[in-house]
């Protein structure tokens, strides 16, 4: 039998919103595999997909740049211990300079990042200075570049804990409005969009889930083409959810994203999503101490 930790069951236990000894036996009955756990969860339960807002969370701030023609952007994920920290002025400012300096060098990975010469010394003596200077550990987690002919839109939310950039044809006040959406799509109860629309869904995420619709509705008792029916009506409600498009407009819940992007003659290619600490483990806290105390039951 395997040995399933605390932070394991407390881990499911976000992702589905279940109960601890739920998730304890879904994954004694999985061997300690999270991903089976879940869609065994899922198929006794019918509960949705996880969502990522539920995640475990570190402190930090996204620095972003954009280039003054809208054509180039960057976002950068830095990392530090406390929220109290994360406001500093020159943590701060340390993201903002390394996400120009990401925009303007294009660095391979986060270790090039560190050798790039930021403000006459290397990213990495500036990270070890800034340390010394605030008192607690600092990390450059993760970074990307974008480079378009059509334009790009930021969106700084939380204080800098949520980073949106949309690449967009159209005006930038649709552009903004977009990344306003995905970054609403952070909050509790929202399922954020994995991807721009339903053509750009992989076809192993779309069986994977229509395998778990069949299996739901296996014990219905419906006839089988009412059956298929349900499974492709839920697949289409997947789809919805997932695809930015499909989504109900954050503004306007009675339209959805592509509806509201006709009427603004507008396309979204593309767009980053960025929230500081996701799937980041903090220190245990007193849900680790009553899932370790279920655990010996």
């Amino acid at each position: 039998m395997a040995d399933i930790s605390a932070s394991t069951v407390m881990e499911l236990r976000q992702r589905t919103g279940l109960g601890m000894m739920e998730c304890k036996k879904a994954l004694t009955e999985s061997g300690g595999d999270i991903a089976k756990a879940e869609e065994l969860l899922r198929i006794r339960s019918g509960a949705k997909a996880s969502k990522a807002a539920s995640r475990v969370a570190a402190e930090g701030i996204v620095g972003a740049w954009l280039a003054p023609d809208a054509k180039t952007a960057a976002m950068v994920e830095v990392n530090c211990e406390t929220d109290f920290v994360s406001r500093n002025e020159d943590f701060v400012a340390f993201a903002k300079s390394l996400a120009k300096l990401i925009a303007d060098r294009n660095p391979a990975d986060v270790a090039a990042l560190s050798g790039l010469v930021l403000d006459g010394a290397t990213v990495e003596s500036v990270r070890q200075a800034l340390v010394q200077k605030i008192g607690e550990n600092l990390s450059i987690r993760r970074f990307l570049r974008l480079a378009t002919p059509a334009r790009l839109v930021q969106y700084l939310h939380g204080g800098g804990r949520v980073g949106v950039t949309v690449e967009i044809d159209g005006d930038e006040a649709t552009g903004k409005d977009i990344a306003l959406h995905i970054a609403a799509t952070t909050a509790p109860g929202n399922v954020r969009p994995v991807c721009v629309s339903r053509a750009d869904v992989s076809a192993d995420l779309v069986e994977k889930e229509r395998a778990i619709f069949v299996a739901q509705a296996a014990d219905s008792g419906k006839p089988a083409d009412i059956v298929a029916k349900m499974v492709e009506g839920r697949i289409n409600k997947f789809l919805a959810e997932i695809t930015l498009n499909g989504q109900s407009f954050v503004k306007d819940q009675d339209q959805t994203v592509e509806k509201y992007l006709k009427t603004k003659g507008a396309t979204v290619k593309s767009f980053a999503l960025y929230v500081v600490g996701e799937g980041i483990e903090k220190k245990k806290d007193d849900f680790a101490a009553e899932v370790a105390a279920m655990a010996k039951a």
